[in-house]
């Protein structure tokens, strides 16, 4: 059985909602954090991270999201050179913990995050991304999207504000609508699945197939909705609205 036109885009939907809440929220601490950095005086850990817990301590309680805090530019807070301030849910404990790190950078468990896709992209574009599938070996240990949004002050970007999402969690409700369209994945601008119809396209492999790269690298410069192309083969490549992910299908 393949996907019709007419369900890829209902598909492509309803990837792009499941999403858009996570997005909706985000942007919510966004502009949150953006408010409160607006005064240079401001800018120190002390008063930024009462801030930021308060603003992601409800969606740890989400089935969907296992992580979620600020990160701060360098340099940005006068008491904290490189911070990071992030929450992690854990059902093991009472409550929400923060993640420990490292901020010494002569450290050698120090480790720059201004390097990382989830920093660099935002940086680049200016726009939220989503990074992975990747196994996350720091918070999770466990196959995980990021999901970023930059807070960009006259043109600098101040940090970024963001979640971890098991990707086994996105699959629940990401995968029964492609399931019962016939073979697709969903993927991310980089080509990697995040679920699909063939068991094996594993989480986290990359779909190989030709054009797919080309027809994907708007996603990969942050123009989001603008991928609707046809492969050989019958093979179709839809944005899921502005996610940064796409839908393949006629696999």
């Amino acid at each position: 059985m393949t996907t019709t036109a007419t369900a890829a885009p209902q598909i492509a939907d309803g990837v792009a909602a499941t999403l858009d809440r996570i997005f909706a929220v985000i942007d919510g601490w966004r502009d949150s954090l953006h408010e409160a950095l607006a005064d240079p005086a401001a800018r120190t850990a002390e008063l930024t991270d009462p801030i930021t817990h308060r603003l992601v301590l409800p969606a740890l309680e989400d089935g969907l999201i296992t992580g979620a805090g600020f990160v701060a530019a360098p340099g940005l807070l006068s008491d904290a050179e490189w911070h990071l301030a992030w929450w992690l849910a854990d059902a093991a404990a009472s409550g929400p913990r923060r993640l420990a790190t490292v901020s010494d950078p002569s450290s050698d468990m120090f480790r720059d995050h201004t390097a990382l896709e989830w920093w660099r992209v935002p940086a680049r574009t200016h726009a939220r991304h989503l990074t992975g599938p990747y196994v996350d070996y720091v918070c999770t240990d466990d196959y995980t999207v990021t999901i970023t949004s930059p807070v960009i002050e006259d043109g600098e970007m101040l940090g970024v504000v963001g979640v971890d999402c098991l990707v086994d969690r996105l699959e629940r409700e990401l995968r029964p609508p492609i399931v019962a369209h016939g073979g697709a994945a969903i993927v991310n601008a980089s080509s990697r699945v995040v679920t699909a119809t063939d068991a094996r396209l594993e989480t986290g492999a990359i779909l190989r197939l030709d054009g797919l790269a080309d027809a994907l690298a708007p996603l990969r410069e942050a123009q989001p909705g603008a991928v609707d192309i046809a492969l050989p083969g019958d093979v179709r490549v839809l944005s899921c609205g502005d996610t940064s992910l796409a839908l393949v299908t006629g696999l």
